[in-house]
């Protein structure tokens, strides 16, 4: 598996460029989320290596990478759901604002819905919208999360990736994603979820990539590891984890029909509650 990733998840810019995320809140680039990647300046895709980029998981802002403690745990209180936003530049629901915010990022039916529904005990009656149809949601959703640790801002993001959606509404998702991503002061940090049978597609790289270009925090969340036998399994995360430069312990297998997983995701997302002072 390639290690090196096409910078072009934020088409027209300049090769070698790196921004902050305050310079993306005043000049956002707009975001492809169909996955066709667009040349930079010159003809060539400028190509970088992952390793040299990438911050560790739920990263502390006082420096080191928070590792995820398995034998924590992380009680769900209540959640209700706060609201959504359509339109760049919306701001967040009123009852999500002000709390720390945690997004999850993923390609178009990689199981972001079903993943927070199962997070928050709500399988049988899911407060997050799940489809079998591919580019179903088109929204920012905001769940408020009552937990022990305190209240948190699950943040669903729209799934990318998604080619037979419309060009305009594509470029849509993209630029409302990218919006919010380099916007909100409240975000610790993203869940990029990735279908484990597949490892990271061009699309995930693209997204791994401009989170790593503006400073974000990323979890990597294994998804479908229900759908492979143990020892494909573990060959499969040793592989994804060693092709996106990361330890193994910033890489977390789920399955959403057996809750493998699960205690450690939300492990390490309070972790990064703690860690960031709230």
């Amino acid at each position: 598996m390639r290690s090196d990733v096409r910078h072009s998840f934020a088409p027209g810019r300049a090769r070698g460029c790196h921004h902050t995320r305050e310079h993306h809140r005043q000049n956002p680039p707009a975001i492809d989320p169909g996955g066709r990647a667009e040349a930079e300046e010159g003809g060539v895709a400028r190509r970088t290596r992952l390793r040299r980029h990438t911050p560790g998981p739920l990263r502390p802002a006082r420096g080191g990478p928070a590792r995820v403690k398995r034998n924590s745990d992380v009680r769900i209180k209540s959640v209700d759901f706060a609201g959504a936003i359509g339109q760049i530049g919306q701001s967040a629901p009123q009852s999500a604002e002000g709390l720390p915010q945690v997004a999850f990022s993923g390609r178009s039916n990689v199981g972001k819905s079903s993943l927070i529904n199962r997070m928050l005990g709500r399988t049988r009656t899911p407060i997050a919208r799940v489809s079998s149809t591919p580019g179903k949601t088109q929204e920012i959703n905001f769940f408020r999360v009552r937990s022990d640790i305190g209240d948190v801002a699950l943040v669903d993001l729209p799934g990318y990736g998604f080619a037979r959606a419309p060009d305009e509404a594509r470029v849509h998702w993209g630029r409302l994603i990218e919006g919010f991503l380099s916007s909100t002061e409240d975000l610790r940090g993203v869940v990029q979820l990735i279908d484990i049978r597949h490892g990271p597609t061009d699309d995930d790289r693209k997204a791994i990539e401009y989170l790593a270009d503006v400073g974000m925090p990323v979890l990597f969340v294994l998804t479908k590891a229900d759908k492979l036998k143990p020892q494909k399994r573990k060959a499969a995360i040793a592989e994804i984890t060693a092709g996106l430069g990361v330890e193994s312990d910033q890489v977390i297998p789920v399955s959403v029909l057996s809750g493998h997983g699960i205690t450690e995701l939300l492990a390490a997302l309070g972790e990064l509650l703690e860690d960031s002072g709230e």
